[in-house]
């Protein structure tokens, strides 16, 4: 039995397998054929291809001798100033080893690294930056300082589109034997919004259980509702029908096991696809950020629900 995981089997090897990136792919390529690669930040969401692009690069760099000239840190689990000090100065010290330009020093979720670090951070890549390059991934650049920012050329990764989405989803699927029908697809794309890996998580688990992936199966595992059920409980509320809509979105939510903010931000996407007013669309996204502060500050999940169908009732 294959016990591999699919987001490592399925992980691009080279910058010209990754998919919807090719602008930046392009550019790293370059570099890489120049052999003369700056500090590099790589900021976008999750599942878009950071990671891959790092690996890429030193696979296609440091070819067999990978493990002696590259290091790479997860900031999130060792973010204080003591890596910096220790860890990152220890290697960068050290020699190059084979007939390579410079060693590459990665550090995985940036954004998690203490101020303090990210200042010891900035003075260790002007000091080593003879034998070593910093390859910086984060989600969130606005928290990496500035110093830093500007010592990197800043590489910003997008969301993959559908098009390119489904054409990984079904290479996969190609791969794997498995028959995925179009409305499975085009769900997969709604739920990951653009995050392959997560696309691959969830259809290596509807696989589990047999070799054809339904539109039902991706949404129960998913843990994701319907947007045709919610969309007709929200219109229920404008239609002025609480009882109703209060019933469905209930129901909803114990079906496919969500949690109250799952919900929310749900209807908050379905809200600007209603055929409504610009001014109702408003009063609503209003109302939805209002509940959703609530919920996060510990407010009960049931109620603010139950509050925020009310006010919809009202718009009508």
């Amino acid at each position: 039995m294959n016990s591999e995981i699919w987001t490592e089997k399925y992980r691009p090897r080279k910058l010209i397998e990754m998919q919807g990136q090719k602008e930046i792919t392009d550019r790293l390529a370059s570099f890489i054929k120049e052999k003369n690669i700056p500090h590099l930040l790589f900021a976008g969401p999750a599942g878009v291809g950071k990671t891959t692009a790092v690996l890429c690069i030193a696979r296609e760099l440091f070819g067999e001798d990978i493990k002696n000239n590259f290091l790479e840190l997860n900031a999130s689990d060792e973010r204080g100033i003591d890596v910096v000090r220790n860890n990152i100065k220890n290697f960068a010290r050290t020699g190059i080893i084979g007939n390579y330009p410079f060693k590459i020093i990665v550090l995985d979720e940036a954004d998690a690294l203490t101020t303090e670090a990210q200042q010891a951070l900035r003075r260790t890549m002007e000091k080593y930056t003879r034998t070593c390059r910093f390859i910086l991934d984060c989600n969130y650049s606005s928290k990496i300082i500035d110093p830093i920012q500007s010592r990197c050329a800043v590489f910003r990764f997008r969301p993959l589109d559908n098009n390119n989405l489904k054409e990984y989803i079904k290479n996969i699927a190609k791969n794997e034997n498995i028959n995925i029908e179009e409305k499975a697809v085009e769900s997969l794309c709604i739920i990951c919004r653009g995050d392959a890996r997560k696309s691959t998580n969830i259809m290596q688990s509807c696989s589990i259980l047999n070799k054809k992936i339904t539109e039902e199966e991706i949404f129960k595992i998913s843990g994701y509702a319907k947007p045709d059920e919610l969309k007709e409980a929200v219109l229920t509320a404008i239609s002025g029908d609480f009882k109703k809509s209060k019933s469905m979105v209930l129901d909803i939510m114990i079906n496919y096991g969500l949690s109250g903010l799952d919900i929310i931000r749900q209807i908050s996407s379905i809200v600007f696809e209603l055929d409504i007013s610009p001014e109702s669309k408003m009063k609503m996204a209003d109302k939805i950020g209002e509940i959703e502060f609530r919920m996060v500050e510990g407010a009960d999940e049931t109620i603010q629900l139950e509050a925020l169908i009310s006010q919809f009732c009202l718009q009508k």
